[in-house]
Parts: structure tokens; C-alpha cells; sequence
């Protein structure tokens, strides 16, 4: 997988979600089809940090969440977080406590609360401790 397609109606649930937790980062888990690059469907979680600077999800969702993609026929294709102030673009604290080389870690910015999904979504490997941009289309 080399990039990431994201139905509008799957982007918007994402940028709800991340609004809707402020003060603090979201976070949950996309799936769909790893070979196509295909999002099927967003599973918001809890943010066991309840921080606005990390996110870490809850133990409890990421067992529920893994069941239901499999349940589904689906994979993981993404790791969902929102950065509240800042650039979709993974932090250091991101690169470096990132365990999955394999999946896309998608960002949101909500440094403009009210941008849409196309400008507030970047994509992202990140593959011991180095970040690399991979290409999103949301449509």
C-alpha cells in the first residue's frame, strides 16, 4: 500500500471525531483492503491519555476494534490521531513511539478548526523513527 483512499463520508467522520474531542488528540483505527490502499470505515477511540499533546488508545477499544475489522473481512490500513494546534505532520513523540512500519498513520490538523478534510488530513509510514509522507486522496 503506497497511499490511502478515503471516502468524504469516512474523511468527515475523522474530522468530526477530532473536533468533537478537544481540548484533547483523538485517536482510532481505519480499515479497509491493505492491498488496494482502499479506507472502508473509521472506528473512533478513547484516548487513554486524555491529553492534549498525546495520544495513546484505550486498551479496551483496540481489542473491540481488531474483533469488528475482522469481523468485517476488512485490515488495518490506518492509525488515526489529531494534533490540536499543530501541523498534520508527525512529531517526535509520533516517530518515535510508532510500532507499526506496515500501516499508515494518518494525521489531522486542527489548527484551523474549521478546514476541510482535504486540507486538514495528511497521510504518513513511519518506519523507525523517520516519517515519510505517502500520498491521500479523499474521494
Amino acid at each position: 500500500m503506497n497511499g490511502l483512499a478515503l471516502p468524504p463520508s469516512v474523511a468527515d467522520e475523522l474530522m468530526r471525531h477530532a473536533r468533537a474531542e478537544l481540548p484533547n488528540e483523538a485517536c482510532g483505527l481505519v480499515s479497509g483492503s491493505v492491498d488496494s490502499g482502499n479506507a472502508a470505515r473509521f472506528y473512533p477511540a478513547r484516548n487513554v491519555e486524555a491529553s492534549p499533546l498525546r495520544y495513546n488508545v484505550h486498551p479496551e477499544d483496540l481489542v473491540r476494534i481488531i474483533f469488528a475489522i475482522e469481523d468485517a473481512g476488512e485490515e488495518l490500513v490506518a492509525i488515526f490521531h489529531s494534533h490540536t494546534r499543530s501541523a498534520a505532520v508527525p512529531s517526535a513523540t509520533d516517530r518515535r513511539t510508532a510500532m507499526y512500519p506496515d500501516a499508515i498513520y494518518l494525521l489531522a490538523s486542527l489548527a484551523d478548526p474549521h478546514a476541510p478534510p482535504a486540507r486538514a488530513l495528511r497521510a504518513w509510514r513511519i518506519d523507525r523513527g523517520e516519517a515519510f509522507e505517502v500520498p491521500l486522496t479523499i474521494g
